[in-house]
């Protein structure tokens, strides 16, 4: 009888492919929104001004009254802000039989890892654990609207009210939602059936509300939303998610570690310049 592949397969090499699928994810979204990074080693100050000058009219030999202008300053990376740390080993062994390049892979694996636990960080409504951790976008002390119920669309007009009694630049204005929250509003229809959140022109699928455009999230805390202008957020940057090769650690054990580091904090340069939208339910 003659031997065939089904007969004998442990004689047959196994094909595998060189395509290592990851799981689907949600990309970081926070640093790519668009705010101010600073790059910085150390505490980081940021002067500004908290009150202006009150001019007013005089005639001829009438005595100017004085008026004085107040300064302030924002803190950022404080000493005692903590890092985002992880090391991942593998043998040197798997290291030659994978049948991918697996260090650039655990490489850009980790690299995203640590991005999500920043960007969860950064859209949270931490405050901050005693200046361990960058605070929560949500725990700003920014503006809010009070939804206490579903979200409509008019208590998103009442945020973009808010935004431009407070002269924020309306036009690099950002909402924030949650997918459940998204999906809800896109299913609100006029009288005519018409939509209201439109095409974002300027990304594929993207939406737009008011002529914002939207960023969606599930790392935003249930019960929250935002409108937000990322322009008036500054981000220290002390080290961006860094790779150190540990090729003498594990020596002894023929192991190779690769160490991701990561460091920054957030603070709004105008508060105002951020609005939330909380009790959101259904």
């Amino acid at each position: 009888m003659t031997l065939t592949t089904t007969l004998a397969s442990e004689l047959t090499a196994e094909q595998v492919q060189s395509v290592l699928v990851q799981p689907l994810e949600q990309a970081s979204t926070f640093l790519a929104a668009g705010p101010k990074i600073v790059d910085t080693a150390g505490p980081l100050r940021i002067p500004t001004l908290t009150g202006g000058t009150a001019p007013g009219w005089y005639g001829q030999n009438e005595q100017i009254a004085e008026d004085d202008v107040d300064f302030g300053e924002i803190t950022l990376l404080p000493t005692t802000m903590k890092s985002v740390k992880v090391v991942s080993k593998f043998s040197n062994e798997l290291t030659r039989q994978s049948v991918i390049a697996l260090e650039s892979a655990i490489r850009a694996r980790v690299s995203r890892d640590v991005a999500a636990v920043l960007d969860a960080q950064f859209l949270s409504n931490s405050n901050g654990d005693a200046g361990t951790k960058p605070r929560g976008i949500f725990n700003y002390a920014g503006q809010t609207v009070e939804v206490d119920g579903a979200l409509t669309l008019d208590h998103m007009i009442d945020a973009d009210a808010l935004a431009l009694s407070a002269h924020v630049d309306t036009g690099a204005l950002r909402w924030l939602l949650r997918p459940e929250t998204l999906t809800a509003l896109r299913k609100v229809e006029d009288n005519a059936g018409r939509k209201f959140f439109e095409p974002d022109s300027t990304r594929a699928g993207g939406l737009t509300f008011l002529g914002h455009s939207t960023i969606v999230s599930d790392r935003i805390p249930a019960g929250l939303a935002g409108l937000v202008n990322f322009g008036e957020i500054v981000v220290a940057r002390d080290q961006a998610p860094s790779i150190k090769v540990l090729d003498q650690t594990w020596g002894d054990f023929d192991v190779v570690g690769l160490r991701t580091t990561a460091r920054y904090d957030v603070a709004p340069v105008h508060s105002e310049a951020v609005i939330a939208l909380t009790g959101i339910t259904g």
